[in-house]
């Protein structure tokens, strides 16, 4: 195997630096003597996360249309929450939020907060692999794209890459994802964009020097033959763990290390971004939505699995928009969550719901229009097992949304990473 190409294919599976380093994946690079010609000049510091709620999120439990009440109720007898135990939303009245979700409620009533009703794409498909791969890629659900959205928007920001950086312009990785795998969605037209922490302890060990590399084993000697051939091999290892370094105090509404995974991994974002990465996009996840059964406890419909996970969303939220605050960073960052699919509209007879389509996208930040974007949902009187909510808005112009009017990308730039043209939303 020639040298470029084994580079290049580490980089493709790995940039994921489980394997290569105790947990860690370097991005390994070529010469650098001469810088590309970037496509544009960085016209910001602006930084988007993206939360991804694997498993499809029931969307029906997570914002509920308080003004159908009662064909809300009546289609999910066994876990349908008490109207009076809904989060209020200022200004919008027939719409609440489930208990869980008291952070983000704050930050919808401070104007920092916003959702937009119904996202979804035409012909929605139910399978979690493929219908996180159109997410992942932005296709249509009858097309396959061997791209992600992220990681060609990142090409077309950074073209030349990975042959020609790190370097002056961008010193930095271009995305980071925490706590999985490199997605797809940072794949690019030749080469993954991103690089994945996989495990946040692991973020811990490369800042506190307790990475080694284990040279006896296979991974050991790829790494041994990287540092050989090129010694930009650690190079993004030392601008994060730099970054890193420059933040010794951080918000102490993050719970305990290991009590919520999502917040571990914004934890990390927050001091990334304060320690002052260019890294423009960042994917952290939180798994276990896929709520077949026992979504809600029988006896306490405001307890139970979807319950758990929508706090440990919010709890995460709000400790990273306070940590994001108090760094005075804050104003960089756009937040939103996404899932593959959402939930039918009637509850199943396991006490939960099945793979629907259309659910709810949670967007926050300071320089975000609060607010709901769609109406609720149009529940039908009489409701069967194959209902599903309506698509009111296309996922792609959610992408749309934030890279014209965040990332300030043109609208002639947004068609060509998106293959066409999805209407903008309020959303920033």
């Amino acid at each position: 195997m020639k040298r470029r190409d084994f580079i290049r294919k580490a980089a493709i599976g790995g940039v994921v630096l489980p394997q290569f380093i105790n947990g860690y994946s370097l991005k390994a690079t070529a010469d650098t003597s001469l810088l590309p010609t970037v496509s544009h000049d960085l016209p910001n510091d602006r930084v988007l996360v993206l939360i991804q709620l694997t498993g499809g999120n029931d969307g029906l439990n997570t914002v509920v249309p308080v003004d159908q009440y009662g064909a809300y109720q009546a289609a999910r007898p066994t876990i349908a929450l008490p109207q009076n135990s809904l989060l209020k939303l200022a200004g919008y009245d027939a719409t609440a939020l489930h208990p869980a979700l008291s952070e983000f409620q704050q930050l919808f009533n401070e104007g920092k907060g916003g959702l937009v009703q119904s996202v979804s794409y035409p012909k929605p498909n139910f399978s979690h692999f493929r219908a996180t791969d159109i997410w992942m890629t932005a296709s249509d659900s009858d097309k396959v794209l061997n791209t992600g959205w992220a990681g060609r928007y990142l090409n077309d920001l950074f073209p030349g890459f990975p042959d020609k950086y790190p370097n002056e312009i961008m010193p930095d990785p271009l995305a980071i994802q925490i706590g999985s795998v490199v997605a797809s969605a940072f794949q690019g037209p030749s080469f993954t964009m991103g690089l994945a922490i996989s495990n946040p302890s692991n973020f811990y060990n490369l800042i506190e020097d307790k990475v080694e590399v284990a040279s006896n084993t296979r991974w050991g000697e790829q790494l041994a033959y990287l540092e050989k051939v090129s010694q930009k091999t650690d190079q993004y290892a030392g601008v994060i763990k730099k970054a890193a370094m420059k933040i010794t105090k951080q918000s102490d509404k993050y719970p305990a290390p290991g009590k919520n995974q999502l917040a571990d991994q914004l934890k990390i974002v927050a001091r990334l971004v304060a320690g002052g990465l260019r890294t423009k996009v960042y994917l952290v996840s939180i798994g276990s939505f896929d709520t077949h059964s026992k979504q809600a406890e029988a006896d306490d419909t405001t307890t139970g699995t979807h319950a758990q996970l929508l706090r440990k969303v919010s709890e995460a939220v709000g400790a990273f928009m306070d940590d994001l605050t108090k760094l005075q960073v804050a104003d960089r960052v756009v937040g939103m969550t996404f899932s593959e699919f959402g939930r039918r509209i009637k509850s199943n007879a396991s006490g939960g719901t099945d793979h629907g389509t259309a659910a709810p996208v949670l967007y926050f930040g300071n320089s975000v229009k609060a607010g709901i974007i769609g109406t609720n949902p149009q529940l039908p009187t009489t409701i069967t097992v194959n209902d599903n909510v309506a698509m009111q808005y296309d996922f792609r112009s959610v992408y749309a949304t934030v890279l014209q009017q965040w990332l300030n990308f043109s609208s002639d730039q947004i068609r060509q990473i998106l293959f066409g043209q999805y209407p903008l939303l309020p959303m920033v």
